[in-house]
């Protein structure tokens, strides 16, 4: 389990470092294609491929929720990115909201449990789910395109990579060839949809907000739904006493989402100058 976690605290600064670069190529472009194609967009993509990575080592260790909560650390490094480099305002309530995801998501993750029961579905039962979720958040993807607010795509982009998690969980490679066996892996092709369809939408939100709003809401459903996939179909299990915490833990990250959800990007205003 400590090996686990320790390649889930790895990926979360990837992923912290990813989100920065990615949120600077966002400030440099107005069109969310233009963004892809900045350098500092692909840096940030070359950072994100590391920390999933350790996310898939770390996923051989701890179930989906517990991973993807930990990786939700990246709240806070951008929160206080934002503030201090970006010198982005976060009002009280708004710093309230990033302390209560980040209280949530640390209760999600401890309650998880060491053990995992035979999956409640199989492998193809899996496989159309997750394709039937692709397919919807592809349609959300092409109807968002005229909507100015960043949190439906922030949330679109955290269940497009909360998905990817729950596709490379659910996966079994047949012994032998590796190559051959990836390529006749339906959730292969799935993991790929979701994964270009949450970067998309991360972009999209990046352009439309600022990162650590955009981050919170996209870590948090992140965890949450997919956590929940685990727990549901994958016999991702939970500890003995932690089921009131972890109810807890959602309800407090739920919260926190929906308090930055509202938020208007704005910059500190200097003192005046008498």
């Amino acid at each position: 389990m400590l090996i686990g976690m320790a390649f889930a605290l790895v990926a979360m600064v990837f992923n912290s470092v990813a989100a920065i670069l990615q949120a600077d190529a966002a400030g440099q472009a107005r069109r969310t294609r233009a963004i892809l194609a900045r350098p500092r967009f692909i840096a940030g993509l070359g950072m994100d491929l590391l920390a999933w990575t350790c996310t898939v080592l770390a996923l051989g260790y701890l179930p989906v929720f517990a991973v993807q909560a930990t990786l939700a650390g990246s709240i806070a490094m951008t929160a206080l990115y934002a503030r201090f480099y970006k010198d982005e305002w976060l009002r009280p309530v708004h710093r309230m909201g990033i302390v209560a995801s980040i209280l949530g998501l640390i209760l999600v993750a401890s309650s998880a449990g060491e053990d995992r029961v035979a999956p409640r579905t199989g492998e193809g039962g899996t496989a159309l789910v997750l394709l039937g979720a692709l397919a919807a958040l592809l349609l959300i993807s092409v109807a968002l395109r005229k909507v100015s607010r960043p949190w439906p795509s922030a949330i679109v982009a955290g269940l497009g990579l909360g998905g990817g998690a729950v596709a490379v969980r659910a996966m079994h490679v047949s012994e032998g060839n590796v190559f051959v066996g990836l390529l006749t892996e339906p959730l292969v092709y799935v993991l790929i949809g979701m994964w270009a369809t949450g970067l998309y939408n991360y972009a999209r939100a990046l352009r439309l907000g600022d990162v650590s709003t955009v981050t919170a809401l996209f870590m948090v459903t992140e965890v949450v739904v997919p956590g929940i996939v685990g727990i549901a179909l994958l016999g991702d299990t939970i500890r003995d006493g932690w089921y009131v915490p972890m109810v807890l833990g959602l309800l407090l990250a739920v919260y926190g989402v929906s308090i930055l959800a509202r938020r208007k990007s704005e910059k500190r205003t200097p003192a005046r100058v008498h």
